[in-house]
């Protein structure tokens, strides 16, 4: 089978996609608050979050983080990833419970590792909900294959 992925040879700084989308559901706040063991009022109590507030309870900053690594994981543009190496990463706005969430992911940087096989990319996400609003925004610096030439002899 080919392999369709994107290899540090085939990018560009500068080169964006846009992920599908994912909406925001009760039972992830719940099922993360679980996983997490984060169940600070804010993410269980819709009472608690109108009292400060908001229309209602607000999902986990993190959740928002590990949703947009999934639309990155599931957009129809794929790397050729190998470990992501590290997140830079803020929360600018809050994400509730029927939101659905869309990232812009560009590539910032590249740069070659010692390894021939291998690259490292920089990606810039820009989380947006249906509103349009930026809800979270960062990078990633993401560890990825590079296409190899096989020599002649093996």
């Amino acid at each position: 089978m080919e392999d369709r992925r994107l290899h540090y040879d085939d990018v560009a700084v500068g080169m964006e996609w846009e992920t599908g989308g994912i909406q925001v559901t009760e039972a992830h706040l719940f099922a993360f608050a679980g996983l997490s063991g984060d169940f600070y009022e804010i993410h269980t109590d819709d009472e608690y979050a109108r009292r400060l507030g908001y229309p209602g309870r607000v999902a986990h900053g993190i959740l928002g983080l590990a949703l947009a690594d999934g639309l990155k994981n599931r957009a129809q543009t794929q790397l050729a990833a190998i470990v992501s190496l590290g997140w830079r990463w803020r929360f600018s706005g809050p994400i509730f419970v029927g939101d659905r969430l869309q990232a812009r992911i560009r590539i910032t940087a590249l740069r070659p590792t010692r390894h021939a096989d291998r690259g490292i990319v920089t990606l810039d996400f820009d989380l947006r909900s249906q509103r349009g609003d930026t809800v979270q925004q960062g990078e990633n610096d993401m560890m990825i294959h590079r296409r190899v030439a096989v020599s002649a002899g093996g």
